[in-house]
């Protein structure tokens, strides 16, 4: 077959990408990299106002009292360009309703002529849509990176990228993909909760890790424990990073002589990876169901990961407890309990590590990922 991945927010399609040439289909991947993340891309969207200070503050001044932002023109006069080219496809996948970072109109008429002139079209539900934030708004639905919003810990500004999906252009984009594609794949359990009685929902289909890559990853030794804390800026309030920071405070107090805590802020992902590397415990985020990229990559490495590890979750996949991951909770004094176990019990930080490779290679091994949706795209 003949794919084409569109958007990468985490290295999902990356991944996806590698397990379908395994075998034996050919791939191409457009995005605009995630920012910072910088992922690699066949055709890859770039930004000149982005990438300079004085045109970026100028462009933030644009978009606050003009609502023209010039990064996002500047990515959809790259698509135009090389839209004649993208054609042919058997499959077509959008990793988001918001892709490419392209204002909402401007997708309307991109990803129409994009689907038009390929076969089948598909959407992931990997990150924040339509369907996923307007489910989060209701606090009955359980704890969400919402939470924080509805809770009133911070303001409806900060909150805007997630609450833009509900505003009336986004809305548009939404009803659009539900008409132009086959249906909606969801990557989690926190988006599958919010998809499950949706009519074009076609299911779940775990975060695929090229676990090649981890082969020969093993443990530090444990003589002293290193404990990674990585916060986006932009994301670390509905990620919860204050309650690890606080937890990371006390245990900091009580075992100075045992610990090492290394916490970063706004890493590109391969100095991200490299900074955790040493790490024997890594702290994620603290208001998910499910884990994200980084989660299962750090899994993956035999890292003991804080996470989304609700029970809805260790059901799907029938696992125990604190078996593959810890539970990440909201609250710090949790949070230092469940560190505290670790750092005086070195034999369940062997058990984890163990226990999170093997659950990583079982079911999140990208060539079996790859053929669950090749499953899906086929039927």
């Amino acid at each position: 077959m003949k794919i084409l991945l569109v958007g990468e927010y985490s290295r999902l399609h990356n991944s996806l990408k590698e397990g379908l040439i395994k075998l034996g289909h050919k791939v191409t991947l457009i995005s605009s990299g995630d920012g910072l993340k910088q992922y690699p891309s066949d055709f890859l969207l770039t930004s000149r106002v982005k990438s300079s200070y004085i045109l970026n503050k100028l462009n933030s001044y644009f978009i606050r009292f003009f609502k023209v932002d010039f990064i996002k023109k500047e990515y959809a006069y790259q698509l135009k360009k090389i839209l004649p080219n993208l054609k042919g496809f058997d499959v077509v996948q959008f990793i988001n309703e918001d892709a490419l970072y392209l204002d909402p109109k401007t997708s309307l008429t991109l990803y129409k002529q994009l689907i038009q002139q390929n076969k089948k079209a598909y959407l992931l539900s990997c990150g924040e849509d339509y369907t996923t934030i307007s489910y989060f708004l209701n606090p009955k639905n359980g704890y969400s990176v919402l939470t924080p919003f509805l809770n009133e810990e911070t303001t409806k500004e900060r909150s805007s990228f997630s609450l833009k999906y509900i505003s009336p252009s986004y809305k548009a984009l939404h009803l659009f993909f539900k008409e132009h594609t086959n249906g909606v794949i969801c990557s989690d359990i926190d988006y599958h909760r919010a998809y499950i009685d949706c009519k074009n929902y076609l299911g779940l289909i775990p975060n695929p890790i090229n676990t090649d890559l981890f082969k020969n990853e093993t443990l530090p030794d444990l003589d002293k424990i290193y404990i990674f804390h990585g916060i986006n800026s932009s994301s670390k309030i509905k990620k919860g990073n204050i309650y690890f920071s606080e937890a990371l405070v006390k245990i900091k107090q009580t075992y100075l002589d045992k610990v090492v805590i290394i916490e970063a802020q706004d890493l590109p992902y391969k100095t991200y990876i490299e900074s955790y590397n040493k790490a024997h415990i890594v702290l994620d985020q603290t208001y998910s169901y499910d884990q994200g990229y980084n989660a299962l990559e750090a899994m993956a490495k035999g890292k003991i990961v804080f996470t989304g590890a609700e029970k809805e979750w260790r059901e799907f996949y029938k696992l125990k407890e604190d078996q593959v991951c810890i539970n990440a909770l909201p609250n710090t004094n949790y949070l230092v309990k469940k560190i505290n176990e670790l750092i005086t019990n070195p034999n369940k930080i062997k058990s984890i590590s163990k226990e999170a490779k093997d659950f990583i290679q079982k079911e999140h091994n990208y060539i079996s990922i790859a053929k669950k949706y090749l499953d899906i795209w086929t039927n």
